[in-house]
């Protein structure tokens, strides 16, 4: 601890012993007591704190990274033609099939 030994603990209240007297000395011990250890909470709390950060960064990240390869997605799906589509509902085929059932009504085709 700091490179304190025990006979320089025992030097330095001794000290403290002398200049402050003894019966304030256990109520300046009490307080710097409380005030070590709302300072290891503080910096304990700050610790979780840069850590939320960091975390909170790297789904950020995540999330910005999903968006670009969804627009990408939809990018590449409005910049396709129609025509280069194959559309499920075969419309070639139904107009076929269309142009031989008007020629049926004319009479130009027969049934069999």
């Amino acid at each position: 601890m700091f490179g304190i030994g025990m006979p320089e603990m025992l030097l330095i209240l001794a000290i403290a012993l002398i200049v402050i007297g003894p019966k304030k000395l256990p109520d300046l011990a009490k307080s710097l007591g409380r005030a070590f250890a709302e300072f290891k909470q503080a910096t304990s709390e700050l610790k979780e704190s840069f850590e939320i950060d960091s975390e909170l960064k790297d789904i950020k990240t995540t999330f910005n990274d999903m968006s670009s390869e969804i627009k990408e997605a939809i990018d590449v799906d409005v910049d396709t033609k129609p025509e280069d589509q194959n559309l499920s509902d075969n419309s070639e085929e139904k107009q076929h099939e269309n142009n031989i059932q008007e020629k049926k009504s004319d009479g130009s085709i027969s049934n069999g």
